[in-house]
């Protein structure tokens, strides 16, 4: 009850007050280890950079098991104090909110800026429709990363689970990229990520059958472009009942996605953060997951 009860406080924090303060956030500590790491190693053959890769996330893994077992040495009520902003720190409903929420204009180029600040691909070429799918991908991408997986970490493995999956996650966005400087740099962060990513983003996929039924799993089956990223894409296209697109990568299905459907994907996510806070509350409640206590 006691892993309940920081939840609670965590997710209320979250939808109040939104993120903390950038220069005390767990999330930018570890990307700035990682790039500190990353910004003084030369490049040299393809398994110095992997081994250099590796040794780079090892730190920053460490940091995040440091920083998560800290409330377990505070007296009564910092602990319960230290493990809601930690655990708060691992997840981000409200701030993904707003983040798309920027997207919807009429203005194509106010639009094209907000898309660019979510995504990594190139947004110049986009027109208004592929600008919305971006957003919407975007959106589907990271609920999963921003809140479902953390909270099925902390099923698994308490506090510690959530702020490791929260780091691994954070290197895989500064390390994960396949180009010149981490092919191989990066190939642990990214591997990681995948693995860590693997039964989380099946799991978001089937939290939109409520409201999507057989058409979640008929899109569902058509992704098969990447290993975790299109499962959460392929469900909320079929919802939508919109055409996805990466171009070049891969396609869902349906019409051609307008402004309103980012006000209708943002509906649809709110209702899978609901349905998944309530599911782990009752496997919390019913002591089915093996936290640590704070």
């Amino acid at each position: 009850m006691e892993v309940l009860t920081v939840l609670a406080l965590a997710l209320l924090w979250d939808v109040l007050l939104g993120e903390p303060p950038v220069r005390l956030h767990p999330v930018v500590w570890f990307g700035k280890l990682a790039g500190f790491i990353d910004s003084r190693y030369r490049r040299r053959s393809p398994i110095q950079d992997f081994i250099a890769g590796t040794l780079t996330a090892l730190p920053v893994l460490t940091f995040a098991l440091v920083l998560s077992f800290l409330p377990l040495y505070l007296p009564f009520p910092l602990n319960y104090a230290l493990a809601v902003y930690l655990l708060k720190s691992s997840f981000a409903v409200r701030s993904l909110h707003e983040h798309i929420a920027r997207t919807i204009t009429d203005d194509v180029g106010k639009k094209r800026k907000a898309v660019s600040m979510i995504v990594s691909r190139d947004v110049g070429r986009l027109d208004e429709p592929h600008l919305n799918s971006a957003a919407i991908e975007s959106l589907a991408e990271n609920l999963n990363d921003s809140v479902v997986a953390p909270l099925f970490y902390l099923l698994l493995l308490g506090l510690p689970g959530a702020l490791l999956y929260r780091a691994a996650n954070t290197l895989d966005a500064m390390l994960g990229y396949r180009n010149e400087r981490y092919e191989f740099f990066g190939k642990f962060s990214a591997r990681l990520d995948d693995v860590l990513n693997f039964v989380p983003a099946r799991i978001t996929a089937l939290l939109y059958l409520p409201l999507g039924g057989r058409k979640v799993l008929r899109h569902y089956r058509l992704a098969r472009f990447k290993i975790n990223s299109d499962k959460p894409i392929a469900a909320m296209s079929a919802v939508l009942r919109v055409w996805l697109e990466k171009p070049g990568l891969y396609r869902f299905p349906g019409r051609e996605p307008e402004d309103s459907d980012i006000e209708r994907a943002l509906r649809v996510y709110w209702l899978v953060v609901v349905e998944w806070v309530v599911i782990v509350s009752i496997l919390l409640a019913t002591g089915v997951c093996p936290c640590l206590n704070p």
